[in-house]
């Protein structure tokens, strides 16, 4: 379980590919201080530490991991959004993130604001994952609130101190994302989907 707030940068410093995984090398300064078998988010997607030396440290996404989200895409010295699993009995000052990405996302539009940016992003609406005004959404790992919701788009507002810390600096039109949909929201929309189908008793 992760909270979205992203704790540094990684870099990529090494891939691998064996049959159909990826294993990911990340120089962080966050390396020497993780175990084998932890859990660590990337981008977004949780993934267990499998080595690791002093300033980095490997980790394996299998096929479906690759195919789902924007890992599949990574080059040498691309930079990684990174988050240890949360402490129970911290305080959650993000949202309640699983590192399970529901689907990507690609970006629209990059506006600059007077102190801070308005990013807009679109999606394949017919998996069925909802977007809610003032409602949360993860971006590559980072928790934020929804700005404004439309039937497969949605906009995000990021402060300097997001901007610069993330891979949102590194946004531009185009820039494929990972997105993991409010959990609440999901179990809401599907409850909805299987209400408006009925039930079959027979």
């Amino acid at each position: 379980m992760f909270t979205g707030i992203i704790e540094s940068l990684g870099e990529v410093s090494h891939l691998e590919k064996e049959g159909g995984n990826l294993h990911i090398t990340i120089a962080s300064p966050v390396a020497k201080e993780l175990q084998i078998d932890q859990s660590m988010a990337h981008n977004g997607v949780c993934l267990t530490v499998v080595s690791l030396d002093e300033n980095e440290y490997t980790v394996t996404a299998i096929e479906e991991t690759l195919q789902k989200t924007n890992l599949g895409g990574l080059k040498l010295r691309d930079t990684v959004n990174l988050e240890r699993a949360m402490i129970l009995g911290s305080r959650l000052d993000g949202h309640i993130v699983q590192g399970h990405v529901d689907q990507t996302g690609t970006c629209t539009s990059v506006e600059e604001k007077d102190g801070s940016w308005m990013f807009s992003f679109e999606y394949d609406v017919s998996l069925n994952n909802p977007t809610i005004e003032k409602g949360s959404i993860t971006i590559d790992g980072v928790s934020l609130t929804v700005v404004d919701s439309g039937t497969n788009t949605f906009s995000v507002a990021i402060i300097p101190y997001t901007y610069e810390n993330t891979r949102f600096h590194s946004y531009e039109v185009g820039s494929k994302v990972n997105l993991e949909f409010d959990v609440i929201g999901k179990y809401v929309a599907k409850l909805l989907h299987w209400g408006s189908h009925g039930t079959n008793d027979e």
